[in-house]
């Protein structure tokens, strides 16, 4: 894919596949996909910021070529995504997620702070008291609902909502190939039933924006990103003529965001970096 490598970590639970290429930088980018979605929903990112960033896209445990996996739990893809960062000595990460790709991102930078310089939701969900308990039964009522649904109409179901354009809609009915029905109807139950024992309040320090899709129609994804926003000041900016895979949907539109973040981070990070270099300078050298 775009000339990056493909890698593997293992545990007891499963082997995670990720892609990435050889360059180094201050800041990696670190991309998840959402649910049922694999590393292809971020290629025109991987594309746009593949030669300036070392950049990181994984299948998430239980999704695309990370399977089988046992025991999904945010706890538990969480440790193997430090263990692809480990691998790849990635110190300090912008985390782009998208969907469930933005909820791993916050449970792991509340457990990793040091390792986040940024983090950028896509059409994503916040952790915390956002929710009711009609929120949360109908979450762990997801999978027999789904099951309802002739196969050829749910995928064609979750295309259309998560894509607005063509291409979009396209790439998310190829990334759904991979399963059979009833695996699909399971992890879209055992993607959004994790969330319930595990949310929590967590705490995102790091410079973090919010994008959401002007079409977006996903559940109550908009209501809980207009709260997310008034509760924490993150900056909320609504992607027009895009639905839920905003990235994918407006990609020009999505990376021009992306980089204005960027480049509000580096600066910042950069002199962090000068002043250790500086106080390890003064440290040798007796000042």
């Amino acid at each position: 894919m775009l000339n990056l490598h493909e890698k593997t970590v293992s545990s007891s639970l499963g082997t995670t596949y990720y892609w990435t290429n050889d360059i180094d930088s201050d800041i990696s980018l670190v991309f998840l996909p959402g649910l049922s979605a694999d590393h292809r929903l971020f290629e025109f990112q991987l594309d746009a910021f593949k030669d300036e960033y070392k950049v990181v896209a994984w299948d998430c445990p239980c999704h695309g070529k990370s399977r089988p996996y046992d025991k999904f739990s945010y706890l538990n893809v969480c440790n193997e995504l430090d263990s692809i960062l480990e691998k790849e000595s990635v110190d300090k990460a912008v985390f782009i997620g998208q969907s469930l790709g933005g909820m791993i991102a916050q449970y792991y930078i509340d457990s990793h702070p040091s390792k986040a310089a940024g983090f950028i939701s896509i059409g994503s969900a916040p952790f915390g008291d956002y929710y009711s308990k009609s929120d949360m039964f109908w979450l762990s009522q997801l999978e027999w609902m789904c099951k309802l649904f002739p196969d050829k109409m749910l995928r064609s179901s979750m295309a259309k909502i998560c894509g607005l354009t063509e291409v979009s809609q396209k790439r998310m009915i190829e990334m759904l190939s991979s399963y059979t029905k009833n695996e699909l109807c399971h992890l879209l139950y055992v993607g959004e039933a994790a969330f319930i024992p595990e949310n929590k309040k967590v705490d995102i320090s790091c410079k973090s924006i919010l994008l959401l899709g002007d079409k977006d129609k996903v559940g109550k994804v908009t209501a809980y990103n207009k709260e997310w926003a008034k509760r924490t000041g993150f900056p909320l900016i609504i992607i027009q003529d895009a639905a839920h895979n905003a990235n994918d949907d407006q990609p020009d539109k999505v990376n021009a965001v992306m980089k204005d973040f960027l480049e509000t981070i580096e600066p910042a990070e950069v002199r962090e970096r000068l002043k250790d270099i500086a106080k390890s300078m003064i440290k040798s050298y007796g000042g």
